[in-house]
């Protein structure tokens, strides 16, 4: 029998493996028509909003290594590490998800941006220090 808590769990495991794998069809699918997302970076207030910066990331990510991962009934927390082709190295990160009907509402992305600020500034990217 699949419980709320499965059905948790197989839902941020798709969007999560999804994301990290490059599959944006397969993210979104996850992601609830009204959708959120926050982190020390950026915001957005949709899917497409969201992703639209994927693929750019995914070029300097070499790993993603899981630490934890804890499932409720209509939330969740990941915590991990990204490492890097930056001098960033390995980010630390936790990430929180809201889910209504099977579906990802809200994520709220928890990591020290510091060491992001000059390389987003040097790519002309919004969300830094001269922005």
């Amino acid at each position: 029998m699949t419980t709320t808590t499965d059905r948790t769990r197989q839902t941020v495991q798709a969007y999560h493996q999804a994301r990290f794998g490059g599959d944006i069809t397969t993210a979104t699918a996850q992601l609830a028509d009204t959708f959120t997302f926050q982190s020390p970076l950026i915001s957005s207030g949709d899917a497409a909003g969201h992703l639209a910066d994927l693929p750019g990331f995914l070029q300097v990510v070499t790993g993603v290594e899981m630490i934890s991962d804890l499932y409720g009934e209509s939330e969740a927390t990941l915590v991990y590490d990204v490492h890097t082709a930056t001098p960033v190295g390995t980010q630390r990160t936790a990430e929180h998800f809201t889910l209504r009907d099977n579906r990802i509402e809200s994520i709220t992305l928890i990591f020290d941006a510091t060491r992001w600020h000059s390389i987003m500034a040097a790519a002309g990217q919004p969300g830094t220090a001269s922005d």
